[in-house]
């Protein structure tokens, strides 16, 4: 019996003026998988990123987490949710260490929590910021700014900061942007063993080794059309895919 889908993306639209990002798409996320979403320059995929997550606003279309209707909710609900995000630009306070990069994001707070943490203080949230500073090899620099970092290093604090909430999905913008081929094949291995930490990977990069090395499955856009979905090696050789990446008309199906 499969697994019932953690995500469920059905007519999802989205449009900046004339020009249309996301043309009904319809995708959908697995429990425990590493799914990829992968597609040319402009195809909707970071557009994709930001509507999951609520900070761009669909024309139309259903967003479910978890069997729970997204629509209306913001940003930082759906954070608090078990939604975690990384963006190409990194976006690290450069001002504070790494490990203090990882507590800032260790807790989404409600109104609730920031009362009660006013009146009862609790400890900083040590536990789950060393458990990723060890799973990441970071734990040399954890006293180090970003700013000394290598670009490897730095991807791996801002994919620190998204797994430190211990997310039930984590939304991964570009995160081999700048990498070398050492530090890509390291990160494929981390992404294969998020899902045994229990967190499901959503995927957007440009590395095709990556992507279809880890991934379970992938989904490829094309002017914000989904035109492929299906395991790697099935997506590969899709005529459609190959037109969208190559150029070529005559390879469409």
């Amino acid at each position: 019996m499969s697994a019932a889908p953690l995500l469920e993306v059905q007519d999802l639209t989205v449009r900046f003026g004339g020009v249309v990002a996301l043309d009904e798409l319809d995708l959908t996320v697995t429990a425990g998988e590493v799914v990829g979403l992968i597609g040319p320059n402009g195809a909707g995929k970071t557009t994709c990123i930001d509507t999951l997550t609520g900070f761009t606003r669909p024309e139309r279309g259903r967003v479910r987490f978890a069997g729970r209707s997204l629509d209306g909710v913001s940003p930082h609900d759906r954070a608090r949710r078990g939604f975690a995000r990384t963006f190409q630009s990194l976006e690290l306070f450069d001002d504070l260490s790494v490990r203090e990069n990882l507590v800032v994001a260790a807790s989404t707070p409600t109104w609730r929590s920031t009362l009660t943490d006013a009146l009862w203080p609790k400890p900083p949230t040590a536990t789950a910021v060393g458990e990723v500073l060890a799973r990441l090899d970071l734990e040399a620099l954890a006293d180090q700014p970003p700013t000394s970092l290598s670009n490897g290093q730095r991807h791996l604090v801002a994919l620190g900061r998204a797994l430190v909430a211990k997310p039930s999905l984590v939304l991964l913008d570009e995160p081999a942007a700048g990498l070398d081929t050492t530090e890509t094949a390291a990160l494929g291995t981390l992404l294969r063993s998020l899902p045994d930490w229990g967190i499901t990977v959503l995927l957007v990069d440009h590395d095709m080794t990556l992507v279809l090395g880890v991934c379970d499955q992938v989904h490829v856009l094309d002017f914000g059309r989904l035109i492929a979905s299906g395991p790697p090696a099935e997506v590969r050789a899709d005529p459609a895919v190959r037109a969208a990446y190559l150029g070529d008309p005559e390879a469409r199906p």
